[in-house]
């Protein structure tokens, strides 16, 4: 049990995540798809992980081996950096100081098997860090991003909900709605994670961060100098997860559609934008996108240092809209 004390500056700073980070909520994943209470509340992306095969199995292997099956990870491996992107995330946990590396993945591997492969991401061996960003990108790209807007309604959905609470209850009612396992009682804010001890938030705030792939419990990060971040489950409705009744993802592939779904949208769909709103790196945004003005459905003009991206009516047709939204300009 966790008993977080929050002085005025940290209640002051009270706020919700504005989306889920890409690499964080791939090494949170990583761990929880495998837990069956966990995976029931992300079928779609639980699915993807039970039947992947060839290159994302082996991706799925090598982070299996490195990251413990079930309890606390190793904070720096879900940083509060690297939020644009999967290549940013993954920048962000290489970037993390050796000696932090080594003590935080030696506490995490205590009650593990010592192999060769853990002993040498233990130590911050360059290459076997280099593995396993190579992994947990491939892993992501093939699991999470054909669901990634889909994961980011059911954020932004539940922080609207939030809000809401707020308004009517105040930050006491806000607290204490949040999940099961978090529990307010001023000034402190209990958590049943999976790690127990007593502490004082950073004077930064409280980042709150509702994920369908949190894991069974909520995860806290507390960190110097930045705001003491709450990650708590919440369920994906099995519509989202219906990726295999889709017929749209039938037959482009999920994260196509993705794409063309999110066209549908008003907004300025740059290559970089499609990229975050699917959850996916900006060359597979211009690979995707490629593929889909080559078959008719999306055209692209270059803006600048930018390309936009927009439906042609066929595309529109496809979505069963009967008007080519407009793309609107920032």
């Amino acid at each position: 049990m966790l008993r977080l004390r929050l002085g005025p500056a940290d209640l002051c700073r009270v706020r919700f995540a504005d989306r889920l980070h890409p690499v964080g909520t791939a090494v949170l994943a990583c761990q929880a798809l495998y837990d069956p209470q966990a995976a029931r509340t992300a079928p779609g992306p639980a699915t993807g992980a039970a039947t992947a095969t060839g290159r994302v199995r082996s991706a799925a292997s090598v982070l299996r081996h490195l990251l413990p099956p079930r309890g606390r990870l190793p904070d720096f491996l879900t940083p509060l950096d690297g939020l644009e992107s999967v290549a940013a995330g993954l920048e962000a946990i290489r970037s993390a100081p050796v000696r932090r590396v080594r003590t935080e993945v030696a506490a995490a591997y205590a009650d593990l098997p010592r192999t060769p492969l853990r002993r040498r991401f233990a130590e911050a061996d360059g290459e076997t860090m280099r593995l396993f960003g190579r992994a947990l990108g491939t892993w992501h790209d093939a699991v999470l991003a054909p669901h990634w807007a889909e994961l980011t309604d059911v954020h932004r959905h539940q922080v609207a909900e939030a809000a809401g609470h707020l308004a009517a209850h105040g930050l006491d009612g806000l607290l204490n709605t949040l999940h099961p396992a978090i529990r307010w009682e001023a000034p402190t804010l209990t958590v049943r994670t999976w790690w127990s001890a007593t502490v004082s938030g950073t004077g930064h705030g409280l980042l709150l961060l509702p994920s369908p792939l949190a894991g069974p419990h909520p995860r806290v990060l507390v960190e110097p100098g930045r705001p003491v971040l709450v990650v708590y489950p919440v369920p994906m409705p099995r519509r989202v997860g219906a990726g295999a009744t889709d017929p749209l993802g039938r037959l482009l592939g999920a994260t196509r559609a993705a794409v063309l779904r999110r066209l549908a949208g008003p907004g300025r769909h740059t290559t970089t934008a499609l990229g975050r709103a699917v959850g996916i790196s900006v060359s597979s945004a211009s690979e995707h996108a490629g593929a889909l003005r080559a078959a008719g459905l999306v055209s692209s003009v270059r803006d600048g240092g930018a390309v936009l991206h927009r439906l042609t009516p066929l595309g529109a047709e496809l979505l069963g809209h009967d008007d080519v939204l407009p793309t609107t300009r920032a």
